[in-house]
């Protein structure tokens, strides 16, 4: 089939700069949900017409599998897909979407097209309980002869409570041959692309309906409100199917989900938990309350405690991490390892068993196995202009408010006193200690205040 997504509008009420399809709904843009939906149909063709915003909509999601044509003026639904016709194949028929309604499943548009099959025009509509504002059906002995925009009815005609939803297909010949006779003779003076539905009566083409399995699959975004609105509908059906899928959620209304959260079994998620691009939470995770969590896998059985940020991060099977940790890119952690509060960990491995539990940087780093970094410990891995890595080896015990300047290495199962700041190479299985030599001055008094 023909895809068109209409994604031309200003949104004025949205009281933003930004063209209305590129505010992000659950993390990416609102048009990028629907060109989403639309690839999951497998179209021939998929267009998209912009127009307010100039090229930040093309820009902002171009594709290889997109074209785009400009709509300028902006003359109405109709008229927008006008602009289409020169990138519509006669072959197959022609589905109409909109960008700025995200929610709409691929199930509900399949059964549209089913019920359209090659040669009917068929519409996406839905009774609501007050239609305000949309399009209205009318019908003749149950067949539909037309559509009625709200501010052309008549006051019975307003009464109506089936109502378009603007999504529909059509055989794409007839689609043009439509569209090529639309008029604006109308209260907005715009080209209606309902219009084309009393002309497929004129022309003897059947026009069927189909009804989405909810309401919020039809519901656009016009406004601030209105987008906050589906932003929570949308968490909630992701809530919704965590929890069939046995995941714990403390309130499924407070987590956030914005990109891809895949969860193994007996996974707990506290409440106000922030889940980025691509996560991963194996089977037995725990996720504190508050925590951030962007493009990371989380091994089996991790503790991810309170207020902890992690992006694009590795944390091993039973490793416990927090409370207010942070893991940066690059961040890879083997098995029960302990990153503990206030421990930042940047492009650095971390091997089995060892910790970090309070008070810690490490960056550029290669930790072994069953280390200790002691409180206050950071590595110096910046000179100012270049980076260089730290390695401690196996079994090594770094003493609290130790530095490390890097490249430097710490040798196997060697110790660094308290207070070291470490400029060369620390031999293994030896104290290093690097430290001013205590001194208590006798006779000394304390200086105090002079009274004015």
């Amino acid at each position: 089939m023909n895809i068109v997504i209409l994604a031309a509008g200003m949104g004025k009420r949205m009281q933003s700069a930004l063209p209305k399809v590129l505010h992000p709904l659950a993390g990416k843009p609102l048009l990028s949900h629907v060109i989403d939906t639309a690839r999951a149909l497998s179209p021939q063709r998929l267009c998209v017409i912009y127009g307010h915003g100039g090229d930040a909509v093309p820009e902002s999601c171009k594709a290889d599998d997109l074209t785009f044509a400009k709509q300028e003026p902006q003359l109405g639904t109709g008229h927008a897909v006008m602009q289409a016709v020169p990138h519509l194949s006669d072959d197959v028929p022609t589905l109409v979407l909109y960008g700025d309604v995200p929610l709409t499943t691929r199930d509900s548009l399949q059964q549209l097209l089913d019920s359209a099959g090659r040669d009917k025009l068929a519409i996406l509509t839905i009774a609501l309980d007050d239609p305000t504002g949309y399009g209205r059906i009318l019908r003749e002995g149950g067949q539909i002869v037309g559509i009625v925009e709200q501010k052309d009815a008549s006051e019975q005609q307003r009464a109506i409570r089936e109502v378009n939803t603007g999504i529909m297909v059509a055989p794409t010949p007839q689609l043009k041959k439509w569209l090529a006779t639309l008029s604006n003779d109308n209260a907005q003076k715009e080209y209606y692309l309902t219009d084309i539905v009393a002309r497929a009566v004129a022309d003897g083409v059947p026009v069927v309906s189909a009804q989405p399995s909810a309401v919020w699959e039809t519901l656009g975004v016009n406004s601030k409100v209105q987008l906050a609105e589906l932003e929570r509908i949308h968490q909630r059906n992701i809530a919704n199917a965590l929890l069939e899928q046995g995941v714990t959620l403390a309130d499924p209304a407070r987590i956030d989900v914005r990109g891809s959260l895949v969860c193994g079994r007996d996974v707990s998620i506290d409440v106000n938990a922030v889940f980025e691009g691509k996560v991963e939470l194996e089977d037995g995770v725990s996720i504190g309350a508050h925590c951030v969590i962007r493009n990371a896998r989380i091994g089996k059985g991790a503790d991810i405690k309170p207020f902890c940020h992690i992006e694009d991060a590795v944390v091993g099977a039973e490793s416990a991490i927090g409370p207010y940790a942070r893991l940066r890119p690059g961040t890879e952690l083997g098995e029960d390892v302990h990153i503990g509060n206030f421990v930042e960990v940047k492009n650095s491995k971390v091997a089995a068993h060892s910790k970090a539990n309070h008070l810690a940087y490490v960056g550029d780093a290669d930790v072994g196995s069953r280390v200790n970094i002691g409180a206050g410990t950071i590595t110096c891995n910046y000179d100012g202009a270049n980076k260089f890595r730290t390695v401690i080896e196996d079994d090594a015990f770094i003493g609290s408010d130790t530095q490390l300047v890097a490249p430097v290495r710490v040798g196997k199962g060697a110790t660094l006193g308290a207070g070291t700041t470490l400029t060369r190479d620390a031999p293994e299985g030896k104290l290093t200690v690097s430290r001013a030599k205590q001194l208590t001055i006798d006779n000394w008094k304390r200086p105090v205040k002079i009274k004015k």
